[in-house]
């Protein structure tokens, strides 16, 4: 079987090689670091301390897994972590915020002998996949060295679990190796079963994505910062964090209509990107409505909408609106993060575009902790606040969401600790 998937493998590099060449020397000037990635040109490990292999492929992934890498370091100094990845953007983003690990590098091709050669070289005591890398000649070849493999952060689409429940026979021989199946939510341990993983092999650990912490701002905080913008107590407050081109006029066309069936409630826009900033005034001339931008805000004049034109106050004015709606999902840029209104507990609202954090996004609309909004009618209630009770149980069930997903970063250390551990002792 590993021969034919080589052969495969092979020929489907040699066709693709072209355009990967052509894209990363001559449109992005990036080497390709073909001997690293055929195992040579690797770092050395210092000799005598455990090394534990971690491996991430997306941008995503790498900043998970910042918090765990740091406090593996905090809690054994002695281990030694290396860190690879498969992209070079990935490689760019681990040498900038992973500053913990002591070795990056580029996951080897999955061919058997430049697999061995970076076993031999690296010796790892454990290796740690993140969230669905299933390289199947790296966890046949360190199946073979008696290597614990541990995935983290584990997902299961839906899509992927039909594959997997469709491939049985297969799955269960090229997961074999993996001796610990850590995933994000039962739904992801259920659809492992389903695909014939042993449920001994699978625990429950949350998501490292979900590890936020941010300030804590008391009632009286809250009042007293909404109103030095100037909305008064009696006014619900709606806040759109991230917005991307194209729904500034959807959003704000929604609001304007909210507005006229006599619904008291403001409006902040928080754009992705300040270009948003000269199309937005143009709209509300054409809308009627009165505006605002933060960085010239007159608290003594009334507002209708308000531009939140700062950088890296999002956060806070989560925290102080009554319901958020998450940007990018209404067009097709893959949403942004839920995790900031979560921890604040407010109800989330996104369109139905988010790929990005599609998992998250499934496991609050399930929870009751988020609607999803793609029509005029819905954006327009969500303006509303018809049914005040309703919010208020949704930011209750974000806020329970969020804490039920976190403390991760502390199972997973821990999972990691015993495994090691258990190396020792066969050793």
């Amino acid at each position: 079987m590993y021969a034919l998937y080589s052969v495969l493998l092979f020929f489907a590099l040699l066709a693709s090689f072209p355009a990967y060449f052509f894209k990363l020397r001559s449109r992005q000037g990036e080497k390709l670091h073909l001997p690293e990635r055929l195992g040579f040109r690797l770092p050395i490990p210092p000799p005598g301390r455990p090394l534990v292999w971690i491996h991430a492929v997306s941008v995503g992934e790498v900043l998970s897994l910042q918090g765990l890498i740091g406090e593996i370091k905090a809690r054994h100094p002695d281990w030694v972590v290396g860190f690879s990845t498969l992209t070079g953007t990935g490689r760019r983003m681990a040498a900038d915020k992973i500053v913990a690990a002591d070795l990056l590098f580029y996951i080897p091709l999955d061919f058997a002998w430049s697999v061995r050669r970076v076993f031999r070289r690296l010796s790892p005591a454990c290796l740690v996949l993140a969230e669905s890398e299933f390289w199947p000649r790296l966890l046949h070849e360190a199946g073979r060295r008696r290597i614990p493999v541990i995935v983290i952060n584990g997902r299961i689409s839906g899509r992927t679990s039909a594959r997997l429940r469709r491939l049985r026979p297969l799955v269960r021989k090229v997961f074999a190796p993996i001796t610990r199946f850590l995933v994000q939510t039962v739904r992801d341990r259920d659809r492992l079963e389903a695909a014939g993983i042993d449920p001994a092999r699978i625990a429950v650990a949350g998501n490292l994505k979900c590890e936020v912490v941010l300030p804590n701002l008391s009632a009286e905080e809250i009042g007293r910062a909404r109103r030095a913008i100037g909305v008064p107590p009696s006014e619900k407050l709606v806040i759109a964090g991230s917005i991307h081109p194209g729904e500034e006029r959807l959003l704000l066309d929604a609001y304007r209509t909210a507005r006229e069936s006599g619904c008291r409630v403001r409006f902040i826009l928080a754009p992705r990107h300040p270009e948003i900033f000269q199309n937005l005034e143009r709209d509300f001339g054409s809308l009627g409505l009165k505006f605002q931008r933060k960085t010239r805000l007159d608290p003594s004049l009334d507002w209708d909408v308000l531009i939140l034109d700062t950088i890296g106050d999002l956060a806070r004015f989560y925290a102080l609106s009554d319901a958020a709606f998450i940007g990018g999902s209404l067009v097709s840029r893959g949403g942004q993060n839920l995790l900031e209104p979560a921890f604040y507990g407010k109800p989330i609202f996104f369109g139905p575009h988010m790929d990005n954090f599609a998992a998250l996004a499934e496991t609050f609309v399930d929870d009751g902790a988020a609607r999803i909004v793609g029509t005029p009618d819905d954006l327009a209630a969500m303006f509303s606040f018809g049914d005040g009770g309703a919010l208020l149980e949704m930011g209750r069930r974000a806020r329970g969401t969020l804490e039920a997903l976190s403390g991760a970063t502390t199972k997973t250390l821990a999972a990691l600790e015993k495994e090691i551990e258990n190396g020792r002792k066969e050793s």
